[in-house]
């Protein structure tokens, strides 16, 4: 039991350090492109969106390798080699002399932030049917902690040193790494591993495989929707909120260090009563269509405070992705589990591949540009919640016909 809580806390690090290395950039980088090209923020935009998209792309393309190859020699190894390999490229995007390095860089962070599939897996391992959706409400409140940290450190650090925010991040990953080597056991047992192929390592025979999982194949099409604009509202948001409002780097770091506030208000709190209350279905359809509201929210906002109040009122909607993994995990055998994670952190990549490109690069720069027949910065937003609410027309038509055998707890 011991081991198990020590286990747990270090997977919570890790992630926490995940996000806080993809957080710790979120103000920065869009600087940092300005300085290679001579200032042109435009120029910068048309950069931005496929340096994130490199990202995604390798995420995409590496986490049912990832998955699979955890659902054959164990989660352990590979956590720890994604560890080595996050240090490293924060190095190299320390270093970077040239926006061709910087490339070099998100493309390696792009595939040792795959392991995120396995360290989903290796709670699924140790969870119990009863602590499921806590342990993922504490992943979300892991996610949180690190995008309350990470922009916020990366505003201030990146204000004294544009470049600084990378060195600390490589820091806490080697840290981490250290710890792990100490700390972490190995949540697999040889007798529940599966056999590696390159087939099940296929990102896209991976993601065809989910239609052996009803219930997972169900809530994938959804999930896309939701994550391409999720995807989209992060790769828009320091260009829209400068745009309108003027602000930069301090400002963003700690408007996003607020929602990761709520996010841990949420997911560390209130997750298991309200699950407990609601059951995963209701759950999820609450917190999607909180989302889908709050989303066109931010495209409406026209003074700086409304985007805060957002923030605040669409705290709620986060009850969703625990609710989600927990369904997840309780309809995948033990064995499998490395390569749904994978397949569902491929979806999440493959909208990430997109989302940056249609939602900055195409309609931020559009609808901000001269050729626009009006001046729309909040257009992404707005596309955001359409996407959101076809998801949860998906999510209604599921349920119905695959309806919850949890009760309703009244009272």
């Amino acid at each position: 039991m011991h081991n198990r809580r020590a286990a747990m806390a270090f997977i919570l690090i890790t992630l926490f350090l995940d996000v806080l290395g993809i957080g710790i950039v979120i103000p920065i980088l869009p600087e940092l492109i300005k300085e290679f090209i001579g200032g042109d923020a435009s120029l910068a935009a048309s950069y931005y969106g496929p340096l994130i998209a490199a990202y995604a792309l390798m995420q995409f393309l590496f986490a049912p390798v990832l998955g699979a190859l955890s659902d054959r020699f164990g989660r352990r190894p590979l956590i720890l080699i994604a560890l080595f390999g996050l240090g490293v490229d924060y190095l190299i995007q320390g270093f970077a002399p040239t926006i061709g390095w910087l490339f070099v860089g998100r493309i390696l962070a792009g595939v040792m932030g795959a392991s995120i599939t396995t360290a989903h897996a290796y709670i699924a391992d140790i969870s119990t049917p009863e602590n499921r959706s806590r342990n993922f409400g504490l992943v979300g409140a892991a996610f949180g902690i690190g995008f309350i940290i990470g922009p916020a450190l990366g505003g201030v650090l990146g204000g004294l040193w544009i470049r600084l925010p990378f060195f600390v991040a490589a820091t806490l990953a080697l840290l981490n790494l250290f710890y792990g080597l100490l700390i972490l056991p190995e949540s697999l047992k040889p007798e529940r591993r599966d056999s590696f192929s390159w087939a099940k390592a296929n990102p896209v025979s991976s993601i065809v495989a989910l239609r052996g999982f009803p219930l997972v194949a169900g809530l994938a099409a959804s999930f896309v929707l939701v994550s391409l604009a999720y995807r989209g509202l992060e790769s828009v948001w320091v260009l829209y909120t400068g745009f309108r409002f003027g602000w930069a780097e301090l400002a963003n770091g700690l408007t996003l260090g607020l929602v990761g506030v709520m996010a841990v208000v949420v997911q560390g709190f209130l997750i298991q009563p309200t699950i407990a209350r609601l059951g995963e279905h209701r759950a999820i359809l609450i917190g999607v269509a909180i989302s889908a509201i709050s989303l066109l929210l931010y495209g409406l906002a026209f003074q700086a405070w409304m985007i805060l109040a957002v923030i605040v009122a669409a705290a709620p909607s986060q009850i969703a992705g625990p609710a989600i993994q927990g369904l997840v995990v309780g309809s995948v055998p033990s064995d499998q589990q490395g390569k749904v994670q994978g397949a569902l952190t491929s979806l999440i990549s493959l909208t990430s591949i997109g989302a940056p490109l249609l939602f900055t690069t195409i309609l931020f720069s559009y609808f901000t540009s001269g050729m626009a027949p009006v001046t729309l910065p909040g257009a992404p937003f707005y596309l955001g919640s359409v996407l959101i609410f076809a998801a949860l027309l998906l999510l209604v038509r599921l349920f119905r016909h695959r309806p919850s055998a949890e009760p309703m707890v009244t009272g």
